[in-house]
Formats: structure tokens, sequence, C-alpha cells
């Protein structure tokens, strides 16, 4: 896992990438028993994902989630949603990801993000944190408030790891490697603890800057974070 850190280095990330996977409602009114029904029946055939999913997924990151230089159906949580729906798991996604964004820009705009109430928040920030050399103490506090936030709105959280990359010393990494298992522990969440674990350094799995996955690459790591979302949604398919 350590030797992975070489495929992160310095970058600045492009203009924000946001994709809103989640379904529109449909809207309506009936004009008595009968007719409700019937539009409730119709929008079933129809609309199958609005009217099975039950739970709503927010994936709130950086350009990891945002799915910088994929197809939108390629990024992360439109996938991940397709393989929780294989599994007998079907939740309603929204794409939260900012590309660039820090933990502070995530911070900034989480109660705009908390505002459609989701009931599982993903947590995948900090990554540009360190690739810009951000104190540690800056990143733990700005992810303290997002978790503490995200916790008091009464939504599950799973929280997804980032490691330092090693231009910085080995004291920036020992700090930074350190911000996320205290906070699972702290608010008592579950961690995933290397977002990009089995496809960092690995070019056939990233695109041509070396840091981004490419689709085969997030196929990967959706494989891997998958079980972690079934255990807290204690969907069907979860592994102990």
């Amino acid at each position: 896992m350590f030797a992975q850190r070489r495929a992160l280095g310095r970058y600045g990330d492009p203009p924000a990438v946001f994709n809103m996977t989640a379904p529109l409602p449909h809207r309506g009114r009936g004009r008595g028993p009968a007719l409700s029904g019937l539009f409730l029946l119709f929008a079933t055939l129809l609309f199958p994902s609005v009217a099975e999913a039950g739970t709503r997924v927010l994936a709130f990151g950086d350009s990891l989630t945002a799915g910088f230089g994929l197809l939108p159906d390629q990024a992360f949580p439109v996938r991940l949603q397709a393989r929780l729906k294989a599994s007998g798991t079907v939740v309603e996604m929204t794409n939260a990801g900012v590309s660039g964004d820090t933990s502070a820009g995530g911070l900034a705009r989480l109660d705009w993000a908390l505002a459609e109430h989701p009931d599982v928040v993903l947590v995948e920030l900090g990554a540009n944190d360190a690739l810009r050399g951000i104190d540690p103490k800056q990143t733990y506090a700005n992810l303290d408030k997002i978790l503490a936030r995200v916790k008091a709105s009464g939504a599950k959280v799973l929280l997804l790891g980032m490691l330092a990359p090693p231009n910085w010393g080995r004291d920036y990494e020992k700090e930074f490697d350190a911000i996320y298992p205290a906070l699972a522990r702290k608010y008592d969440v579950p961690l995933y603890p290397f977002f990009l674990d089995g496809v960092a350094t690995l070019p056939d799995l990233n695109q041509e800057d070396g840091i981004h996955p490419n689709k085969q690459g997030v196929e990967i790591i959706v494989g891997r974070v998958a079980p972690y979302v079934q255990r807290l949604l204690g969907g069907k398919g979860a592994q102990g």
C-alpha cells in the first residue's frame, strides 16, 4: 500500500466537475383513490429506481468522486450504485464530488450538500490537502467538523481515507496518515483506509496524469469499497 504513494504528485485539479446521479422525483396529484393508484402503478413501472430506492447516499468528495476525465456514467458514485443494485441493495446515489476541493472547500459547501437529508454520506476528502502540503492539523480540523455535522444530521458515515505523498517527508506522512484512523475512532465510523488502494501506481488503471483512475481503476475501487457500504446499509451481500 505504501508503495502506492509514488503515484501521488503535486497537481492542480481542473475546474469543478459536478455530476448528479440521483433520479428526479416525479410530480403529480391524484384526483381520487383510483387515479392515485393508477398513477403509482404507472410510476413504478416507468421509474423503478425511484419507486424502489429508500436510502439516499451522498458521495461527498473531490475529483476522485466527481469522476474527472471520465464519462458521467463511469464515475465512482454511478458505478457504486450499479454494483450495489446488482447485489440487491437499491439506493439513490448523489455525486457531490467537486474537482480541486480540499477539506476546507468541502466544509464550506457541506450544509448545502446535506440539505437533501441523505441517509448515508461517503466522505472522500483530503487528497488535495496532501498534494498541496496543507498542514495536517488543518486537514484534521476540517474533517473533524465535517464528520461532526454529518453525524449531527443523523446520517451514517463511511470515511474514505487517503495517504500522503512522499515528497513532503516522513514526518508529514506520519501526521497526515494518522488523521483518518483517529477520526474514525473519535466518531465511531467505519474507515476504508486508502481510497486508491489497488489502483495507485498502476499505469493500466490510471489516466495519463498518473493520478486519476480510469474506468478500469474505478471498477477496482468500487469492488473494494462496496462491501463497506453494504455493511453500513445492512444490505444483501454484505460481508462480515
